[in-house]
């Protein structure tokens, strides 16, 4: 692990801080969550649910989870065979890599991808092998899947998908089920789907889960975070849906890793979502309006915008900008905090092995006024 330093999100949130600059660039919102979702964990704690929960989770979060994924992608979830509830989505993904993952394993992760999916597999002995998505005329990273087919060996294990993706904010066609499923049963893999922002799908397009294909949810382990999608990242509570072979495995290494996730928390959303079933399907319009007020500011900068398909992620080019053409895209970022006082996140740290690029990504999961103020700043210094 000495290969491995502090984070990107860490190194720019700091330096945002250092230089009093607004923070666009860690994933999470400065807005409250919904107030009936505290007072239900507030109301969890006052009646004495503050002891160790059941190491898979309480039953009543296992069952809101059964109940989200059959009305969302009609896939039916046994809460006790399937379910296990995690501190957080990465915590999932990390018990989910350590627990498929044997010595000198290949795991296939298509980048630019979340920085968790190559630590966790050198932490459990395997070999992550990065297969960069294409940037296409559009401004979109799509699947090469024949590149991915290309890249399995006798070793690979398993393959890593993100959808919608973070940091490119592109999504997964019907397609790309279909051929994601094809190549996991021709060759015998997992697979991992990060599917975390999910409820963050715009435009009236519907989120190409692999719980939709029962052939491809038969091998994959779904990843998915309460804490993204109800604004309260700081609880993390997500969890993992996985074959119960799977899930004993999973299960084994969150008993020795958290054991459980905190009680009050797991009940409270229970409870929410029970009250507010409608609170996911409110969500692509919300994050959508955010997404449209940020690129109509942005449009008024030199900067040019890449499609938003999805997350709360926006993705901005800046090689048109002749005095910071010369610049790496950390540098630009750099710039952006301590000049620009807004923070941004570069592109090259989500690859192992990252093309010339000249992109950095911005947070929209913020106040209208926090955004009003980023854009502002960004048009002094970035005119059109």
């Amino acid at each position: 692990m000495k290969q491995l330093t502090t984070t990107i999100f860490t190194t720019m949130s700091a330096l945002a801080q250092q230089h009093q600059a607004i923070n666009l660039g860690q994933g999470f919102p400065d807005f409250a969550a919904d107030e009936a979702l505290l007072k239900a964990a507030y109301e969890a704690m006052t009646q004495g649910h503050n002891q160790y929960a059941p190491m898979m989770g309480t039953a009543a979060l296992r069952h809101t989870v059964a109940d989200l994924v059959k009305t969302h992608y009609g896939f039916d979830a046994n809460v006790d065979n399937n379910i296990t509830i995690t501190a957080g989505a990465s915590e999932a993904l990390f018990c989910a890599i350590i627990a498929i993952t044997e010595p000198s394993d290949e795991l296939i992760i298509l980048e630019p991808a979340y920085d968790l999916y190559r630590p966790a597999i050198l932490n459990a002995g395997g070999v992550p092998v990065g297969v960069n998505l294409t940037f296409n005329d559009e401004g979109m990273f799509v699947v090469d899947w024949q590149k991915v087919e290309h890249a399995i060996t006798p070793r690979t294990r398993a393959i890593i998908v993100n959808t919608p993706n973070n940091p490119t904010g592109n999504t997964f066609t019907a397609d790309d089920l279909i051929e994601l499923e094809r190549l996991a049963e021709q060759y015998g893999l997992w697979v991992i789907s990060d599917e975390v922002y999910e409820h963050m799908v715009f435009d009236g397009q519907m989120h190409q889960s692999a719980l939709r294909r029962p052939a491809l949810a038969a091998r994959t382990i779904h990843v998915a975070s309460f804490g993204k999608t109800l604004h309260v990242t700081g609880w993390k509570v997500g969890y993992v849906i996985a074959p119960e072979a799977l899930t004993h495995a999973i299960r084994a290494v969150h008993q020795f890793n958290t054991f459980t996730v905190a009680t009050p928390l797991q009940l409270g959303i229970a409870t929410y979502l029970n009250k507010h079933p409608n609170a996911t399907h409110a969500l692509p319009a919300f994050y959508q309006a955010k997404r449209d007020a940020f690129r109509a500011g942005l449009s008024q900068t030199a900067l040019k915008l890449l499609p938003c398909q999805g997350t709360y992620f926006q993705l901005v080019d800046y090689s048109g900008l002749a005095q910071f053409a010369q610049m790496s895209d950390v540098q630009f970022a750099e710039h952006l905090t301590t000049e620009l006082k807004v923070a941004a996140i570069p592109l090259t740290p989500f690859y192992g092995y990252a093309p010339e690029q000249k992109i950095v990504r911005f947070c929209f999961a913020k106040k209208q006024e926090t955004l009003n103020a980023a854009v502002d700043n960004l048009k002094q210094g970035l005119s059109a």
